[in-house]
């Protein structure tokens, strides 16, 4: 009997022991992680100071998280220039172990877009051009011809005001042609 009374204390100690250390290791998790919070937290007012004294920057618009030392940006900033300067800053604020820059650029068009818009604007120019210069009545090499977004601008000389009509008739009759913008001038 005595020995089973034995078995009972050692398994008793034991547990005692071992619960013991699993409050030491779950303290210490505990004491790690407020430290990692509190560490985080310094860090993202170290950021957020770092961004409100750049006078290139509008802190107002770029939001700091912090996370075992890693900062991700979002927001907005007004170009490409501005967003890697943000990075940059960031980068080298003592403590910050890397950045995740996820910061939107104002107003930026998407570069599929840029490039559908700008070869539409020079399909639309050239169709114009060539619709002036095959009039026999208008003198297509005297008058330049640009698009922007959709709208014809119309520039040079002509010999008269039914000319100058014509020219911007032709140039509304084009397909694509959203607007017209008649800058021709009646010459002698």
């Amino acid at each position: 009997m005595q020995h089973k009374i034995h078995f009972s204390k050692l398994t008793l100690l034991s547990a005692i022991a071992g619960t013991a250390f699993s409050f030491s290791v779950l303290a210490q998790a505990a004491d790690k992680a407020e430290e990692s919070a509190v560490s985080d937290a310094w860090l993202d007012g170290k950021a957020e100071t770092v961004l409100l004294l750049n006078e290139n920057l509008n802190s107002f618009t770029i939001n700091t998280d912090v996370s075992d030392g890693v900062v991700l940006l979002t927001g907005e900033v007004e170009s490409k220039v501005d967003r890697r300067l943000a990075e940059e800053l960031i980068t080298s604020v003592d403590g910050v172990k890397s950045v995740k820059n996820k910061l939107r650029i104002a107003n930026e068009e998407p570069l599929g877009n840029k490039i559908s818009r700008e070869y539409v604007d020079a399909k639309i120019a050239t169709v114009v051009k060539t619709r002036l210069l095959m009039d026999r009545e208008v003198a297509g090499t005297d008058i330049d011809v640009a698009s922007e977004n959709g709208t014809i601008i119309l520039r040079g000389f002509v010999t008269s005001g039914a000319e100058k009509d014509l020219a911007e008739a032709i140039a509304r009759n084009t397909n694509d042609v959203d607007n017209v913008e008649n800058k021709l001038k009646i010459s002698g």
